[in-house]
């Protein structure tokens, strides 16, 4: 009978566990949603399709705050994903979670990194894009199932290729 009560004591305090962070994911959802504006939708008519890669969609954060996690608004879901490079943005399209649109011109950067909330990995296999939201600066991290196109995102969003960006 011992046993019972202590097995029983460990799963109420899992549970409780579990109802925290919910709630706290909860509050930070909806004060996040006071200061962070809602992202931009995916035109109905993005352009042709200029890179696409196919991979895990993992977060968005505070721009140089890697585990600063935006919840609000779905943002903090991760999801299977795919990027497209339109002449225009980035469209991200992420199953089960809201899609959202990146615009070309609020874009200020990309590169290889190891960490973003949520993924840590031993070597630079995340795709992070750094882009203005309002006053915002957001990273937001992907992983591609190809490490190779990499490369081919960054050239392509690299401030000196970007038409009427920050820089």
């Amino acid at each position: 009978m011992e046993r019972f009560w202590l097995v029983l004591a460990i799963v109420v305090f899992f549970l409780l566990c579990l109802y925290g962070m919910w709630l706290g994911w909860r509050r930070k959802s909806r004060s996040q949603s006071a200061w962070v504006p809602p992202f931009p939708e995916v035109p109905a008519e993005p352009g042709e399709t200029v890179l696409e890669s196919a991979g895990l969609y993992l977060s968005t954060t505070i721009a140089g705050n890697w585990q600063d996690r935006v919840v609000t608004r779905g943002a903090g879901l991760r999801t299977g994903a795919v990027w497209r490079l339109h002449p225009e943005g980035v469209a991200v399209e992420r199953g089960g979670a809201p899609d959202f649109w990146i615009p070309r011109a609020a874009i200020t950067g990309a590169r290889r990194d190891s960490r973003i909330a949520g993924k840590v990995m031993g070597t630079d296999a995340l795709l992070v894009l750094t882009w203005r939201l309002g006053e915002l600066e957001l990273d937001t991290g992907f992983r591609g199932d190809d490490l190779d196109d990499y490369p081919q995102w960054i050239d392509k969003l690299s401030p000196h290729d970007i038409k009427g960006g920050a820089q």
